[in-house]
């Protein structure tokens, strides 16, 4: 996700958390593009980073005092489709800073209640709410996942389902969980914390793999976590 308009290149980190506010839309709040696509056999994105203060001093809402550093800040990034990125930095004058920075205040609310992001009294009703993410999870891991029988099959199509799954279901459910499970972190055990801090660890290695695309040795989701919030 590489700015093509501008010289930065924000840290893996951010790219992250720039996948996980979006929800994989567009942040323009007039555009409803997905960003993140399944053409035939290939899985790929069309997301674009966009500088809200311009990457350079002669950029679209160039700002001079800023830094190098500041200007590659999550705080100055909005993830967009190619062509809203066109249009903020050719139109300069109709998008300016505040804009922008209310489309990505008003998207991250947006995706917030759609995800259905709740504060709750109890555990009970965390573990209602979380459950069926979690069985829809474990569901498509089941039926697509590295260890069906379909690997041993060189003919099989399941290898190829299953990455598209990874980017429609997997990925934006596991930013689900963990979104819920901070906005009612008190409700965890001590125990628990663990295990959600050992998931949030799984969730970050499989965005990287499947998101910066980056090869590592991924952790492993954490079997407990399947009892989170359970009595």
């Amino acid at each position: 996700m590489a700015c093509t308009k501008g010289r930065a290149y924000p840290n893996a980190h951010t790219k992250l958390m720039l996948f996980a506010d979006s929800g994989g839309y567009c942040q323009n709040p007039s555009c409803t593009t997905n960003l993140f696509l399944t053409v035939g056999e290939s899985d790929f994105h069309i997301a674009e980073m966009a500088h809200i203060i311009s990457d350079s001093d002669e950029g679209p809402r160039a700002n001079k005092k800023l830094s190098k550093e500041e200007r590659s800040l999550f705080e100055n990034l909005i993830l967009l489709c190619p062509t809203c990125h066109t249009q903020i930095d050719k139109a300069e004058s109709e998008f300016p800073k505040n804009l922008i920075l209310k489309w990505k205040n008003n998207h991250s609310n947006k995706i917030k209640s759609l995800f259905k992001i709740k504060h709750y009294e109890t555990r009970q009703e965390a573990r209602r709410n979380i459950f069926p993410i979690l069985t829809q999870n474990k569901t498509v891991f089941e039926t697509y996942g590295p260890l069906t029988d379909s690997r041993f099959n060189p003919e099989s199509e399941t290898p190829k389902i299953w990455l598209s799954k990874i980017q429609q279901c997997i990925l934006p459910n596991n930013r689900k969980l963990i979104n819920i499970i901070d906005e009612n972190y008190e409700l965890l055990t001590e125990k628990e914390i663990i295990t959600v801090e050992l998931f949030r660890q799984h969730v970050l290695d499989f965005e990287s793999r499947h998101i910066n695309k980056i090869e590592i040795d991924a952790s492993r989701f954490p079997s407990a976590f399947s009892n989170i919030f359970n009595e």
